[in-house]
């Protein structure tokens, strides 16, 4: 399983078959398990779905590591124009991003800039941000701009990685400072430096992120975000829910979040025990990086996505 998860993971950084599959018929059909559309209006759509069967949604307009200037700023556009549409259709559904999408490449004072620019239009409406922690070169940068954004009094929280050793220190750093969480398992091929190498500590680097994250103390987050854990682990799910439950922790501290189109049946399960449920909704056109990662993270998928294909 490393050997199809490194596959997959260097097949995402492969510019001319990203180009071929998003601009195919075939390439959309692969994606539309996972990613919601291409145009905002397809997304908003899905949203309603899912708000419709009792869960929130987190809406990310894919794409990550732009080059130009232009490219950071018609990023943000998008992102305003998206929590503008959320809220003037009263839909109950956040904003995830990337710094990268929004100019982390070309300058952590771009993407700051580009940042306050997106969650001030969260904050008006009353909503939040949540920043995606991509791979650990950007780690330092995207905390250190987070961090800045928060203190300004602006709506953003971030994510974390089980699978880095460093995420304890981080995560215990974001919780005095009233910073929400999303823990996640993480989708990035890591050297064994930086990261587990193996999936049994990461799962159980998972549990100790999880209970680390619900423990009393620290600033409790106040705002539109709350901590959140991501995953599609029935062992992690279960851990999480028996510690939660044991710590009195109710649903304005926690929430649990998945992926758009993976484990449906999970994600109606907990919704329909009570526990908060935000799905994570995919659109855009840039979806081949986003698409490969699912698949190297759960070789389930790819299987799945071979069977329906076939089959159709």
């Amino acid at each position: 399983m490393p050997v199809l998860k490194s596959t997959l993971l260097s097949l995402s950084r492969n510019r001319r078959l990203r180009q071929i599959l998003e601009t195919s018929r075939l390439g959309h059909r692969l994606s539309s398990r996972f990613v919601a559309g291409i145009s905002l209006e397809e997304a908003l759509a899905a949203v309603a779905g899912v708000n419709a069967q009792g869960m929130a949604a987190t809406l990310d307009h894919l794409g990550e590591n732009v080059e130009r200037l232009e490219q950071a700023e018609a990023a943000a556009d998008a992102a305003a124009a998206s929590l503008n549409a959320i809220a003037a259709r009263g839909l109950h559904c956040n904003l995830s991003l990337k710094l990268t999408q929004l100019g982390l490449d070309l300058g952590e004072a771009v993407a700051a800039r580009l940042l306050l620019q997106v969650a001030s239009v969260a904050y008006r409406h009353g909503n939040g941000v949540r920043v995606d922690m991509e791979s650990s070169a950007y780690t330092d940068a995207t905390l250190r701009i987070v961090e800045q954004t928060h203190a300004q009094g602006f709506p953003v929280g971030t994510v974390l990685q089980a699978s880095l050793y460093r995420s304890a220190a981080d995560l215990q750093r974001l919780r005095e400072k009233g910073i929400t969480v999303r823990l996640v398992k993480g989708a990035y091929l890591e050297p064994a430096s930086l990261a587990w190498p193996r999936k049994p500590d990461v799962d159980a680097s998972f549990d100790q992120l999880m209970e680390q994250m619900l423990q009393p103390g620290g600033s409790m987050p106040a705002g539109p975000l709350r901590h959140a854990l991501a995953t599609h682990d029935p062992q992690r799910l279960q851990r999480a829910q028996m510690f939660a439950t044991a710590m009195g922790i109710g649903p304005r501290q926690l929430e649990f979040q998945m992926l758009y189109g993976i484990r449906r049946d999970l994600q109606r399960e907990l919704a329909e025990a009570g526990w908060p449920v935000r799905i994570y909704i995919p659109y855009g056109a840039e979806w081949f990086p986003y698409f490969m990662r699912r698949l190297a993270e759960r070789p389930a998928n790819l299987l799945f996505l071979m069977r329906n294909l076939f089959s159709a």
